[in-house]
């Protein structure tokens, strides 16, 4: 990739409030040659849609199971190795406090509930459910409030669609055994729910040192004609949120979240690209296998 581009277009960046993304949003970390433009949009999710179906953005915060699918229906978008939100997802798994209490084992032929089947924390819910309880995706019904963000993408026969407003309410109405939910909504709507592994942190901890990664929920995009154009651009939002994150370290722990947020290859972000696409194989999500070294090699010189 050559080292020469256009940087003087202004880029349309469109990224969550995190610490190490307000940092660029405010302009405590500049982005060195570029002028940002950063729309908001509460809540966030329906701007991965538009960035996946319109190429609303030039450059997007992007879920790995959005990406994943994005990228086989021919969506010209580049994935940009910076990891914004992860974390373990062994505590999304949840059911009501009074319901009868089961086991990650016992979902098989009952019916869970989740944002969409997309959605990225179901993703790595349903892989640790066949790795450690020999749970497929074609042994539940998935039933779904939301749809797919990419819109050439079909549900497999085994996700149902309903109209209840939020996954909890699925819950509360007993038409679902269990639900998952991301990581905000287990604080917000999901306050009280009781998670089926039970001792769910410890579990999650013992898949990242299984592993050698963290999961990762949230990455960042860019459309192919962009890093084309304007390469040194794109370099520079890279290096500018690498700085952010370096200067946000004191915010984040030692928890799973807290070491998810980095930027740049590794070993890490390698294996978590690896195991998100062969769930994502397993789980009908894509059906082709993932080359992540091809995906690394086409922005390996972010790094240089």
């Amino acid at each position: 990739m050559s080292a020469t581009g256009d940087t003087t277009t202004p880029l349309t960046v469109m990224l969550g409030n995190h610490p190490h993304t307000r940092a660029l949003k405010d302009g405590t970390v500049p982005v060195e040659g570029v002028e940002c433009r950063y729309p908001e949009s509460t809540p966030l999710p329906p701007a991965f849609a538009r960035m996946v179906r319109e190429l609303a953005y030039d450059i997007c915060e992007m879920p790995l199971a959005t990406y994943l699918q994005a990228r086989e229906a021919g969506v010209p978008v580049t994935l940009l190795p910076v990891v914004l939100v992860g974390s373990t997802h062994h505590r999304a798994l949840t059911r009501l406090p009074e319901s009868p209490r089961i086991a990650p084992g016992d979902l098989v032929g009952r019916r869970v509930g989740v944002r969409a089947y997309g959605q990225t924390t179901g993703l790595w819910v349903r892989g640790w459910l066949q790795e450690e309880y020999g749970v497929k995706a074609s042994d539940v019904t998935w039933v779904t409030t939301e749809d797919v963000h990419v819109a050439q993408y079909v549900n497999p026969s085994y996700v149902e669609r309903s109209q209840a407003g939020r996954v909890v309410d699925l819950l509360r109405s007993h038409d679902v055994s269990a639900a998952v939910l991301g990581p905000k909504a287990v604080g917000g709507q999901g306050a009280g729910l009781v998670p089926l592994v039970p001792d769910a942190e410890a579990a999650g901890l013992a898949w990242t040192e299984r592993h050698g990664t963290v999961p990762a929920n949230h990455l960042l995009v860019v459309r192919d004609d962009v890093l084309h154009r304007a390469p040194d651009a794109v370099r520079a939002v890279h290096r500018a949120l690498a700085q952010a994150i370096e200067a946000t370290a004191g915010e984040r722990d030692d928890s799973p979240a807290g070491r998810a947020v980095a930027a740049g290859w590794s070993d890490s972000l390698t294996a978590c690209l690896e195991i998100g696409a062969r769930y994502a194989l397993e789980q009908g999500l894509i059906r082709e296998p993932v080359d992540v070294t091809a995906i690394e090699e086409k922005t390996a010189f972010l790094d240089t």
